[in-house]
C-alpha cells in the first residue's frame, strides 16, 4: 500500500511545529563574543555599512539568504487559499533550498493581494536579503509584480512558478525530442494552460527554438488573435504562440502534434487525444498531484515519453532540478538579474547531465549532486 504522504506531513509538520529553523555561525561562549557580535562591536559594522551599504554582502548574512514570497493566491493543486494556507508550501521551498543548494531561505507570506501592496511590501524588505523567490502569485499579477521588482531592486528576482518550470521543461525536451529523433524548432507543441507557468514555457521554447510552433489552449480552446476575453496572461501568450493565427478546440491543437506540455488540470488528455498525434508523441503531463493523463495511459495509446511533476513516475521534472543551483549561482557570483540566457543555459545543464538518455531517463533525478554546482557555474 501506498505512504499516506497527506496525513504524514500533517502529523510531522505538527511534531515539529514547522520544517525550518535558524542556526548561529558561531557560539556566543564567552562574553568577548558577546560583546563583539552585538554592545558594543556591532556599532562598528553598522556604521561602516551606513557609509558602504555597498558591502552589505561581505559583512551580513545576506551574502546567502533568499526571501520566499507569496500572497497564497494560487497554491499549485490548491488554488487561492491566503497566506496562512500558503505558509507551510514556502516553508517547504526553504526547506528545499537549504538541503539541495545550503541556502538560507525565508518563508515570507503577505495579507495583501494587489500588485501596489506585494511591491511595496518586497521592495521594503528587499534590504535584508540577497535574492528574492516569488512563489505562487497568481496570473496576470504576477508578471507586473516580477517586471516591478527586477526594475527596482539590485538583487535577483526570480518567479519560480513561471522560470524554473519554464527551465526544467525545455530540459526535459531537449533530451526527449534527440531520442525520438525530432528538432525541437521543427516541432509542432500543443501547450495546454494559460498561466504563469505556460506564458514562461512558451517565451523560452521561442526564445531556444526559433520557428518551433506552440499552439496554446485553454478551457476554451485554441488562443488566437481577435478572440474575445482575452486576459493578460494569454495576450502575452500570443507573443510566443499560434503564428498562423488557428482556430478550433483542443482536439483540433492536437491533431497531428509532436509534444504535449500540460501545466493545467487533471484528466484532460485522453488516449484517443494520443493517438491523433504525431507518431511517438512527447507528453509532458505536468498537473499536480494529478497528471493531465497518466503514463501508463499515455503510452498505450502510442506516446513515446512521458514525463509528470511526480517523483512515483519516471521523468519527473520539478523546478527543484533549477531553482536552487540558480540562486547559488546568482548568490555566490552577486548577479543583479537572472536573464533569459541564464535560463536556456541552465536548462542545457540539466539535460546534459543526463550522460545517456532514455526514454525513462530525460531528466537527472532531483537530489544528483551535480546540479547544483553545475547550473552555479553559469550564472554569472
Amino acid at each position: 500500500m501506498p505512504k499516506d504522504y497527506k496525513q504524514l506531513a500533517l502529523d510531522q509538520s505538527k511534531a515539529l511545529k514547522g520544517k525550518i529553523s535558524i542556526q548561529l555561525r558561531d557560539t556566543l561562549d564567552s562574553k568577548d563574543k558577546l560583546s563583539t557580535y552585538y554592545t558594543p562591536g556591532v556599532g562598528a559594522v553598522s556604521s561602516h555599512l551606513a557609509k558602504h551599504p555597498e558591502e552589505t554582502r561581505d559583512y551580513t548574512w545576506t551574502n546567502n539568504n533568499v526571501a520566499v514570497i507569496s500572497d497564497g493566491s494560487a497554491v499549485l493543486g490548491l488554488g487561492n487559499i491566503g497566506p496562512e494556507g500558503a505558509l507551510p508550501v514556502m516553508e517547504g521551498k526553504s526547506m528545499l533550498f537549504k538541503h539541495f543548494a545550503d541556502i538560507d531561505a525565508v518563508p515570507i507570506v503577505l495579507n495583501v493581494h494587489t500588485a501596489d501592496e506585494i511591491v511595496a511590501a518586497a521592495a521594503a524588505i528587499a534590504p535584508s536579503f540577497g535574492g528574492i523567490n516569488l512563489e505562487d502569485i497568481a496570473a496576470p499579477l504576477c508578471f507586473e509584480i516580477e517586471e516591478r521588482l527586477k526594475k527596482m531592486l539590485p538583487i535577483p528576482v526570480f518567479h519560480d512558478d513561471q522560470h524554473g518550470t519554464a527551465v526544467v521543461t525545455l530540459a526535459g525536451l531537449i533530451n526527449a525530442t534527440k531520442l525520438t529523433d525530432r528538432e525541437l524548432k521543427n516541432s509542432k507543441v500543443v501547450l495546454v494552460g494559460a498561466g504563469a507557468a505556460g506564458v514562461a514555457i512558451a517565451k523560452l521554447l521561442h526564445l531556444y527554438a526559433p520557428g518551433v510552433e506552440v499552439i496554446a489552449v485553454d478551457s476554451t480552446g485554441i488562443i488566437y488573435k481577435g478572440r474575445a476575453k482575452l486576459n493578460t496572461s494569454k495576450e502575452l501568450l500570443l507573443e510566443f504562440t499560434n503564428p498562423n493565427n488557428v482556430e478550433g478546440s483542443l482536439a483540433d491543437a492536437v491533431s497531428g502534434a509532436d509534444i504535449f506540455i500540460g501545466v493545467s488540470q487533471p484528466g484532460l488528455l485522453t488516449a484517443e487525444l494520443v493517438k491523433s498525434m504525431a507518431k511517438d508523441p512527447i507528453i509532458f503531463a505536468m498537473a499536480n498531484p494529478t497528471p493531465e493523463i497518466f503514463p501508463d495511459e499515455a503510452l498505450a495509446a502510442g506516446a513515446a515519453i512521458v514525463a509528470t511533476g511526480r517523483s512515483d513516475f519516471p521523468n519527473q521534472v520539478n523546478n527543484a532540478l533549477a531553482f536552487p543551483g540558480i540562486f547559488r549561482g546568482a548568490l555566490d557570483n552577486r548577479v543583479r538579474q537572472i536573464t533569459d540566457q541564464h535560463k536556456i543555459k541552465a536548462a542545457e545543464v540539466i539535460a546534459a547531465l543526463v550522460e545517456n538518455p532514455d526514454v525513462e531517463h530525460i531528466v537527472p533525478p532531483i537530489g544528483d549532486e551535480r546540479l547544483v554546482p553545475e547550473i552555479a557555474k553559469i550564472i554569472i
